[in-house]
């Protein structure tokens, strides 16, 4: 295996904007939800004729969803708080003459009431039921694939130790959220998934990536746990994880 301080270095240097996760091939792996996202919301941008992406990122996914769409809704629109994001977005999603409005993840949409038949989000940090419903039009559909409670807890606690339990999302509570904001929900679904990383190099882009699992990480504040990790993974060929992910697909009444 390669030296630790060549690892940590690599990890350290990779840009973070967007997200796509090609650069974790052959490094790290991470189990799929069993409904497939992507496909799902193929299936619904074909039968949609105006659609919101909420948090879009770098749009990577949207714009492979609309690729596989039976056809693309007439309105393309997104939203993206983090400015390096807004740029890839706005690129990625041009052909279809989509829009990204940058917005604060807890922020109100930019549009207008029962504007959009569909509206998604895969891995949002804030869901604004309340904004959601406002803006979907009459028996318009928002799915959702959520990042479940318990996320990452063990990469998260081998850094900084043991974490109270936290009021972490779950499918359970977003159902609740969706009907205290007058939705239906169709659909509720969770799932566990194996996440493995297969040298600290990868740990440390995946941390400086997704921000949220270890709040103010840095390699210099946590290298001796690094360190530990990395030993971990020279003895056991692999640090494993977990994510949880869970799918809601909600219908505002008409």
């Amino acid at each position: 295996m390669r030296a630790f301080e060549e690892l940590i270095a690599e990890g350290a240097a990779v840009p973070t904007e967007g997200w796509d996760f090609s650069w974790f091939a052959g490094r790290a792996t991470e189990e799929r939800p069993p409904w497939g996202w992507c496909g799902l919301l193929a299936d619904r941008l074909g039968r949609a004729t105006r659609s919101l992406d909420l948090q879009t990122g770098g749009g990577e996914v949207y714009a492979e969803a609309l690729t596989r769409a039976a056809r693309a809704p007439g309105r393309v629109a997104a939203t993206e708080s983090w400015p390096p994001n807004l740029l890839l977005a706005r690129q990625r999603l041009a052909g279809w003459g989509g829009e990204v409005a940058e917005v604060a993840d807890d922020g109100p949409l930019p549009c207008s009431d029962a504007t959009f038949d569909l509206v998604s989000s895969r891995h949002p940090t804030v869901q604004r039921w309340d904004e959601i419903a406002r803006v979907l039009a009459p028996g318009g559909t928002h799915l959702c694939q959520g990042v479940g409670s318990g996320t990452h807890r063990v990469l998260a606690e081998a850094l900084s130790g043991p974490r109270p339990d936290a009021d972490e999302p779950t499918a359970e509570r977003a159902a609740e959220a969706a009907r205290a904001a007058g939705l239906l929900v169709v659909d509720v679904r969770s799932h566990r998934c194996r996440v493995g990383f297969g040298d600290i190099g990868a740990v440390v882009h995946f941390l400086r990536k997704v921000v949220w699992t270890v709040p103010g990480f840095t390699v210099e504040r946590y290298r001796s746990q690094l360190a530990e990790v990395h030993r971990q993974i020279e003895r056991d060929g692999t640090f494993v994880s977990w994510s949880q992910r869970y799918l809601i697909e909600v219908r505002r009444p008409g």
